[in-house]
């Protein structure tokens, strides 16, 4: 069984933190202590390829989903609050949907995957997985283009650091050419079934293209009860900071237990 590197620290409620594709669990809060200190145990894990994890396809939701399970099964854990980005949200829809008593609560952060525009620019995934392979972080950089907008220095500077953390990166590149191809769920109406507390954080689309602000408001609006989270026109997306993300995360894993 391939391993997966897991990184538990604190006490309290559990709280599991998944990162988005080419990530690794240090980009979810950003290193921030803050739900530690409040209280929460907090388990924060590499994706199967990413970061410190071994290599191990496929690359799709039914397996990040399988790799949740198992963190929370060798830990012996019940039920936690769990926060994902990105892909890290898709596999929490997916585990939500399969196993919703193991899930106390739920903070979707940035979700981008939106049913009828599936599977969306393969030929850019497929391009950053051949920069990848071909020329390690330079050749992703080059493959991903230019960079515009205010944020454009530091979203270059987190995707070198990122990527410069990965011990397998031809892994992440399959990741990439995977990820992107599998779907977390097969309808919008699915989300419909999470009764968990849920949170959606959202970008705005100036800071964030990537993420569509659309689709945070389309999951928020579908889930039933859900929080819908964006930071001030103008301002830094709530995503990229770690102590007010932490917050919510904490909010929401506070909303649970006054159930």
């Amino acid at each position: 069984m391939a391993a997966i590197d897991v990184h538990d620290a604190g006490e309290g409620i559990p709280v599991v933190l998944l990162h988005g594709l080419t990530a690794t669990h240090r980009y979810v809060v950003m290193g921030s202590r803050a739900l530690e200190r409040s209280g929460h145990r907090v388990i924060a894990y590499d994706a199967r390829g990413h970061g410190a994890s071994d290599p191990a396809e496929p690359y799709d939701y039914p397996a990040l989903a399988t790799d949740l399970l198992r963190v929370l099964d060798e830990r012996g854990i019940d039920g936690a609050v769990l926060a994902g980005a990105s892909m890290g949200a898709h596999t929490i829809a997916r585990f939500a949907l399969d196993h919703p008593a193991r899930v106390r609560a739920a903070v979707f952060i940035t979700p981008a995957y939106e049913p009828a525009s599936f599977p969306g620019d393969l030929v850019r995934w497929d391009a950053l997985a051949d920069g990848l392979a071909r020329g390690g972080v330079e050749g992703f950089v080059e493959a991903y283009g230019p960079i515009t907008g205010p944020w454009a220095e530091t979203t270059e500077k987190v995707i070198r650091q990122r990527l410069s953390m990965h011990e397998h990166p031809e892994a992440v590149a399959q990741a990439l050419r995977q990820v992107p191809r599998s779907r977390p769920f097969e309808a919008l109406e699915e989300l419909g079934a999470i009764a968990a507390p849920t949170v959606v954080v959202a970008s705005r689309d100036e800071a964030d293209p990537g993420h569509p602000l659309a689709v945070g408001e389309a999951w928020a609006a579908t889930i039933p009860g859900a929080r819908l989270v964006v930071e001030e026109a103008g301002s830094s997306p709530i995503a990229w900071q770690g102590g007010q993300l932490s917050r919510v995360i904490g909010e929401a894993a506070a909303h649970q237990e006054s159930r």
